[in-house]
């Protein structure tokens, strides 16, 4: 069987993947997105089906007014005796924090805080004996000495009462000399041996996967001389897939071993997209595990033996199904979303035009999915009629507070009409184009093509061209900078003002488009 790497495309970050029986469930880094860490089911690690969000509420998720790339970062999904957990760290809110649930669909419990668990990326570890163990990461508690000085660490977790025992052992702080950010660590335990698979260098252009190993659980642990054990860092600028990293192994019902792994595909130099989640076959030789033996980077196509017999022949990997509001569980909202901000209503959704925007660190009213290739077009209908001056509604690209393209329909300086909006990194924004259109209902489109894009309306059958060619380079990590990718949604506003207005958008319509 052949898998298409990425096996999930757009912004699917700091992947995280488990076993269970012929089953493998998968969670991903959502940051300020809401609802928080989407979680996939394969029978066949080809064909994944997002079947919820684990984190889908807010008593569960508290995100406050945070930047987009702060909130939840890399997540961890185990199972042990009847229970899936997911570990994480929410840093707009109360550190590391453990849910669990006996059905990976959910619901999912509250959140359990972990006292004295300090930094971020933690994850689960269950040995023979049914212990639980906690490893994560922390500064370094001597000082730090420079960026990234920081230590892996592993404590023994109580799952009764959500408490750490006795001290933390630092165990690790990289495979290099002054290594930078060695994070996400997971253990393991084959043969006796007790690994550490972490990443380090930072999730940019240093980016690598680093292995350790040990008899003991709390060390000393021993470097692999081949680390780093996969990287993409050696290639250079132009290779296609970069910042390759935060693997995690998972081993199949037939005993092979495949690892998940992030990695960006950047378009003239600018990865848009965010961090993607990558597939990679995993093999052991004189102990270590070998990542793409023979080959040692990232392949387009992964060649696997075939897990099951019932799964359907196609390139789709993300289905979708609808949350307790009929909201599909792939569309996300921006952190804390008011109660009712958007409805479903006549098979679209009727959204509050509230007063917040997407340059700020607000619940704005956006109703969005990920951008999953960089030749795709959008559109969506929407039925609005302004009130007052600056309220408007429409189509946003949205890479975060600090970066977005939006087409709307609305009023200003008393005018009513479709303008285009652009927001660049750390400037103010600017309206780019306006024309002048009174209707009932507008269509709006977006058409991306590489770093290009042309935005147009429609209103009352007639087209209107509003830019062409826009350099779509300043939506990517390295102008706006930032862990997330783009998404491209639904999107309304007062503009600062408190309104009892509403738009109704038909539905919003994505297509990946050829190249």
């Amino acid at each position: 069987m052949e898998i298409k790497n990425p096996i999930l495309s757009g912004f699917y970050p700091d992947p995280s993947a488990c076993a269970v029986g012929d089953k493998f469930y998968l969670v991903n880094s959502s940051f300020c997105y809401f609802p928080g860490v989407p979680i996939f089911e394969s029978s066949d690690l080809k064909h994944w089906h997002q079947i919820g969000n684990v984190l889908d509420r807010a008593s569960q998720l508290p995100l406050h007014e945070d930047g987009m790339s702060r909130g939840i970062f890399a997540p961890t999904i185990r199972y042990h005796e009847g229970t899936f957990y997911m570990i994480t760290t929410n840093c707009s809110h109360g550190g590391n924090f453990v849910v669990t649930a006996t059905d990976p669909a959910g619901p999912w419990s509250e959140p359990h805080y972990i006292a004295g668990a300090d930094g971020i990326d933690p994850s689960l570890f269950f040995d023979d004996d049914g212990k639980c163990y906690y490893i994560g990461t922390r500064p370094n508690p001597k000082g730090v000495g420079w960026n990234g000085d920081w230590y892996i660490y592993v404590q023994e977790l109580d799952l009764e009462n959500w408490c750490l025992l006795g001290d933390y052992k630092l165990v690790w702080n990289g495979a290099m000399r002054k290594a930078e950010w060695p994070e996400g660590p997971h253990l393991y335990k084959k043969d006796g041996w007790y690994y550490i698979l972490h990443a380090e260098g930072g999730t940019g252009p240093s980016h690598a996967v680093c292995v350790a190993r040990s008899k003991d659980i709390f060390g000393p642990y021993e470097n692999n001389l081949l680390n780093p054990v996969f990287t993409h860092r050696h290639l250079g600028k132009a290779y296609p897939i970069r910042y390759v990293g935060h693997a995690d192994l998972i081993c199949a019902k037939d005993g092979n071993w495949y690892a998940v792994m992030l990695a960006s595909r950047p378009c003239d130099m600018c990865s848009n997209m965010g961090r993607e989640t990558f597939l990679a076959k995993v093999t052991w030789e004189d102990g270590w595990p070998v990542f793409n033996a023979g080959v040692g980077i990232l392949e387009d196509m992964v060649t696997i033996p075939d897990l099951t017999t019932d799964a359907k022949d196609t390139d789709e990997t993300v289905t979708y199904g609808l949350d307790r509001d009929g909201i599909p569980f792939s569309m996300v909202r921006l952190r804390n979303p008011e109660e009712n901000m958007v409805v479903r209503e006549n098979g679209g959704y009727r959204m509050k035009l509230l007063p917040y925007t997407l340059y700020e660190c607000k619940p704005t009213a956006y109703l969005g999915i990920r951008q999953t290739s960089y030749y795709f077009s959008a559109k969506t209908t929407v039925t609005f009629s302004p009130k007052a001056d600056r309220e408007a509604a429409g189509l946003a690209l949205l890479q975060s507070e600090e970066a977005s393209l939006a087409v709307l329909y609305g009023q200003w300086d008393g005018k009513t009409g479709v303008a285009v909006w652009k927001k660049e990194f750390r400037k103010e924004p600017v309206r780019i184009a306006f024309s002048e259109c009174t209707a009932e209902k507008v269509e709006i489109s977006l058409r991306q093509y590489g770093q290009k894009a042309d935005l147009s309306y429609c209103a009352g059958g007639s087209v209107t061209e509003l830019v062409k060619e826009i350099d779509t380079r300043f939506l990517s990590t390295e102008a706006a900078g930032g862990f997330v990718g783009n998404t491209v949604g639904m999107y309304a506003t007062a503009n600062g003002s408190v309104s009892d207005n509403t738009a109704l958008f038909d539905t919003i319509t994505y297509r990946v488009t050829e190249a």
